[in-house]
């Protein structure tokens, strides 16, 4: 038999996917849904717990609880990478009309809010591995955010590191004024003389740090994708390592393989 606060919860899911309440709307107040379920406020509040952990509803301060807006999705397919390839060596005018972000979201240039943060940090054990070079190697670390300009959180966090003697050869690429770049990462290499060859991509899942939460608008249970980018240039070299922190309630991978046909 269902827990008292399991069939509070069950009728408050009903109730808002029936429309009851609209996202973005407060629902009753919990002294108010003490009176109408005739339970206790402990109770109460664990139903209204396993909504939040559910994602339907958020604790808002000053509102109380509230229906959840269903957040901008993004979906980030492997075919970018060659996508952004193409367009690496486009004149700047073409390069100015779209970005990755906007092919992930479907949303255009005037919808987004960006921000980047670089610094110079020095390779510590993890990206002198990944980079194969020794640790205190100087890097380029810039942090990216890009964000709907309809929600207060960005889609996702990117941390992405180049040589720093690699990113010196065009002193642009040390400027975050110039962010962001018409044509990305892949255009930035291509204006030192890279080419990038191919891209690795690792994703691993775990529970979000409270700096996470906070940062990407995260609601109780939710966990987050990290994605491990490694690009190699045509000489075999590692150019780039970026690591991407994805919320998991918004977030779709989506993979494309093509498969090479057998003989007839």
């Amino acid at each position: 038999m269902a827990k008292a606060y399991e069939r509070i919860a069950d009728d408050l899911r009903r109730r808002i996917r029936a429309g009851e309440w609209s996202p973005g709307e407060r629902l009753p107040a919990e002294t108010k849904l003490v009176e109408d379920f005739r339970k206790s406020l402990p109770t109460v509040r664990q139903a209204l717990g396993v909504l939040q952990a559910e994602g339907l509803i958020e604790k808002q301060h000053g509102r109380g609880n509230v229906v959840r807006k269903a957040r901008r999705p993004v979906t980030r397919t492997n075919e970018r990478h060659q996508w952004e390839k193409g367009r690496a060596r486009q004149t700047l005018e073409e390069r100015q009309q779209t970005g990755a972000t906007e092919r992930d979201t479907g949303l255009s240039v005037s919808d987004l809010v960006f921000s980047a943060e670089f610094k110079e940090i020095e390779a510590d054990d993890d990206l002198a591995q990944a980079f194969d070079v020794p640790v205190g190697t100087r890097l380029l670390e810039r942090v990216y955010r890009t964000r709907y300009r309809e929600e207060e959180a960005p889609f996702n966090v990117s941390r992405s590191r180049l040589l720093y003697e690699t990113a010196a050869a065009n002193p642009e690429l040390l400027d975050e004024s110039k962010e962001p770049w018409p044509g990305g990462t892949q255009n930035q290499l291509h204006t030192v003389g890279i080419e990038v060859d191919r891209v690795i991509e690792r994703v691993t899942a775990r529970p979000p740090t409270i700096e996470e939460t906070e940062e990407l608008g995260l609601t109780a249970g939710v966990a987050v994708m990290v994605l491990r980018k490694t690009s190699i240039d045509t000489d075999g070299r590692v150019v780039e390592v970026a690591d991407v922190t994805l919320p998991g309630d918004r977030t779709v991978l989506e993979f494309t393989t093509p498969l090479t046909r057998w003989d007839a």
